[in-house]
């Protein structure tokens, strides 16, 4: 895997959910998203028991969690956030 970051795209919900959050939440999403763009397989499988499932990930620090499917399909490869959480 290279050092440069993969495209990362938003499904309409979790773009519209993303717009809706505070500056800070906002700040704190492309942080999470710069790590996963930079090495997609850091984070956890979503569903560790699934091993056709392997591509689709949960990134979390704190109340923010981003579920994320890594599409190794296009080129260049690109992460696709599918939803956004934040409990805070």
């Amino acid at each position: 895997m290279s050092d440069s970051a993969w495209p990362v795209r938003f499904s309409p919900r979790a773009s519209s959910y993303l717009a809706a959050l505070d500056p800070v939440v906002q700040e704190l999403a492309a942080d999470v998203l710069d790590i996963a763009a930079r090495a997609p397989l850091h984070w956890p499988a979503w569903d560790a028991s699934d091993p056709e499932g392997a591509d689709l990930r949960s990134a979390a620090v704190g109340q923010l969690s981003l579920l994320y499917w890594i599409n190794r399909t296009t080129q260049p490869p690109h992460l696709y956030v599918l939803d956004i959480v934040w409990a805070g």
